[in-house]
């Protein structure tokens, strides 16, 4: 399966991509080094299509100044943006955690104290970017970051805006469905009171495990959020206090006006000791009548009977009847049973509270023994510490000083060197229990694959091949003319500069060798037509370097042949040639006076052809008297020689 190209990649000579971490509708996550300060940061990259789009870039790089403008504990920390590789990015605080999502997923619920830190959280980081004009415009469960250590951080400012009197957007509507506020379903406007609408779903949707609304289709939904009133969550889950039903109905307010004005105001409220001291778990018995619409109950006088039904649970205020002097006896007898029952049941209520009170005292020292056993004794849970890149004793230390039992194996890695610490299982920031069994990997390097076949591949599919096989490409180092094809691979070469062996270290680089096909055959053309012919091949004739040699198959002036300085011949390198100085002529010797036959043998001997017509009977009898061509006369090798001769008898 092929892997990410980024993998392996170093942004702008300073970040080193190790692995990805997750993906979103604009952008990929990855883990990667910050080189010049030694520490671990999270990179957004944007998607390739997306980078195309400049409303999209522009929305990147605005995330990049919105959020680098702030700077709060509940905050996610931005560090740096810029564009390499082809590719916009900017860099984060890498922070290991999980989101509220996945802690709903695993809870269903949260309870109201857990409820309460989430919230305190998420509106200390809104309040600073509220403070700082800055509308985040996406609040969900799945940008509140839980970490490993305990913080809670607010991120991800992709749809961020700066705040203003009516923020709007042109374009299709931003923002998840199920938190979108009325404002912005119908109007497609949002202000800082529009963070606080989704704030109180999220809060909704904690206290009950549910959002408010939902539907088969996002238009449903929407309509659900303009049309209608988010209902009470003890509505849902009836021990949820009355305080946080308050705060639910406050924030999802569909009128905006009746919404606190930003976050720092719903943080005072969450603050302000009304919510925090709420009693956790309690049930109302009646639903307050400010809230459903019920008529607040008048001041009555009821009797005795009624008093007993009230001090019950009733939830009208009530005022006991006056005793009158002159009332018969049985009328003061009524009064006096009555008085007597309710004094009854203040005694009862006393011994009753009583009771409530100590096994409250039990519970408490209860609660602390199982929070000591919990917390700190043997029955509490520790995060597995990060020992990555430490020597092996020290790392092992520090899991045994976690109470963790440690066992070593060998793993390969691509960043910590052999003989190190390349991390551990269970991962470090995992909370296991003290005694949990935990390995301990060793780094042995790099992973050493199989090196396939690239030699007489073409560079596109030897590419190709070296992706599949988990190296990374790096350049082709030279071009060299041969009989292969051009862009064929002749060699594949390692980072040390040697041909691939076997096996070689997983995202190793791979430099290939090709060719630049075949050495221009310039023979019998012109010497200005055979320069122009290697000038296209980016070869440079060295008029130094020229030769004149004799050829009698190519006439005088043309190239007899290309005359390379450097084996193998690369392009760019300087070339002499071999030009023709025709047939090489020698001189016709004098043979007159010698015997005929002396004399063919002699011009034989030069070189030549002899010929005559004197018969062979008769050659012993003959001299030479001339040649034909005549002595002296300069003639190629090989050229027919006339002897003229006499006979003597």
């Amino acid at each position: 399966m092929p892997t990410d190209p980024l993998i392996g990649q170093t942004l702008d000579d300073r970040y080193a991509i190790r692995s990805r971490i997750a993906r979103g509708g604009m952008a990929m996550v990855y883990l990667a080094t910050d080189l010049r300060l030694e520490r671990r940061v999270a990179v957004k990259v944007m998607h390739e299509h997306l980078a195309e789009d400049d409303n999209f870039t522009r929305r990147f790089e605005q995330e990049a100044r919105s959020a680098a403008r702030l700077s709060h504990p509940n905050l996610v920390n931005v560090f740096d943006q810029g564009h390499d590789l082809g590719r916009t990015y900017l860099v984060m605080e890498y922070l290991p955690s999980i989101t509220l999502r996945d802690l709903l997923k695993q809870q269903h619920r949260l309870t109201t104290e857990q409820t309460i830190e989430i919230s305190d959280a998420v509106l200390s980081g809104l309040a600073a970017a509220h403070a700082a004009g800055i509308v985040h415009r996406d609040l969900k469960p799945e940008n509140v970051m839980l970490a490993d250590d305990g913080r809670i951080k607010l991120g991800d400012f992709g749809l961020a805006r700066a705040v203003s009197a009516n923020t709007t957007t042109g374009q299709a509507l931003l923002g998840t469905i199920a938190y979108l506020s009325p404002e912005l379903v119908t109007r497609g406007i949002a202000d800082a009171r529009s963070d606080l609408y989704a704030f109180g779903i999220m809060l909704y949707e904690m206290l009950t495990g549910a959002q408010p609304f939902t539907g088969e289709q996002p238009m449903q939904i929407a309509y659900q959020h303009a049309h209608s009133e988010v209902p009470l969550p003890s509505l849902v889950t009836p021990e949820i206090p009355e305080e946080l039903d308050d705060l639910v109905r406050w924030m999802t307010q569909r009128e905006p006006d009746a919404r606190p004005d930003n976050a720092g105001i719903a943080l005072a409220a969450l603050r302000d000791g009304e919510v925090r001291d709420a009693p956790l778990g309690s049930t109302r018995v009646l639903p307050r009548a400010a809230d459903e619409g019920i008529p607040t109950p008048s001041t009555s006088v009821l009797d005795p009977q009624q008093q007993w039904a009230v001090a019950s649970g009733a939830g009208a205020t009530t005022v006991a009847p006056q005793i009158d002097a002159t009332e018969s006896p049985a009328n003061t007898t009524a009064a006096a049973t009555s008085i007597d029952r309710a004094a009854g049941y203040a005694r009862s209520r006393s011994r009753r509270g009583r009771w409530i009170a100590l096994l409250a005292a039990v519970l408490v020292v209860a609660a602390g023994g199982i929070g000591w056993w919990f917390g700190q004794g043997p029955g509490s849970q520790v995060s597995v510490p990060d020992v990555s890149g430490q020597e092996i004793a020290a790392a092992q230390t520090a899991l045994e000083q976690h109470d963790l039992v440690v066992s070593l194996v060998e793993c390969p890695s691509l960043e910590v060197p052999a003989g190190s610490a390349a991390g551990s299982d269970p991962q470090a920031g995992a909370r296991v229990d003290r005694g949990t069994a935990v390995q301990l990997c060793q780094s042995t390097g790099p992973q050493m694959l199989p090196v396939p076949t690239l030699v007489g591949l073409p560079q596109s599919d030897a590419e190709s091949a070296i992706a599949q096989a988990q190296f990374a490409f790096g350049s082709v180092v030279e071009q060299r003319f041969s009989d292969a094809e051009a862009g064929t691979v002749l060699a594949a070469l390692g980072s040390d500069g040697d041909a691939l062996g076997d096996t070689y270290p997983e995202q190793g680089v791979v430099d290939l060798i090709t060719s630049a096909g075949t050495l221009p055959d310039v023979s019998g053309a012109s010497v200005a037509d055979a320069t122009a012919t290697l000038a296209d091949r980016k070869l440079t004739v060295d008029a130094s370097l020229q030769q004149d040699a004799y050829s009698d198959s190519v006439e005088k002036g043309s190239v007899i042949a290309l005359l390379p300085q450097t084996d193998p011949v690369r392009p760019g390198d300087p070339v002499g040639l071999q030009v023709s100085l025709g047939p090489e002529l020698f001189p016709v010797p004098d043979v007159s006076g010698m015997g005929l036959q002396e004399a063919m043998d002699a011009l034989t001997n030069a070189g030549f052809a002899p010929s005559t017509l004197v018969p062979d009977a008769l050659r012993s009898f003959a001299k030479a008297i001339s040649t034909d061509p005549a002595a002296g006369t300069e003639v190629a090798a090989g050229t027919e020689i006339r002897v003229r001769s006499t006979i003597s008898l």
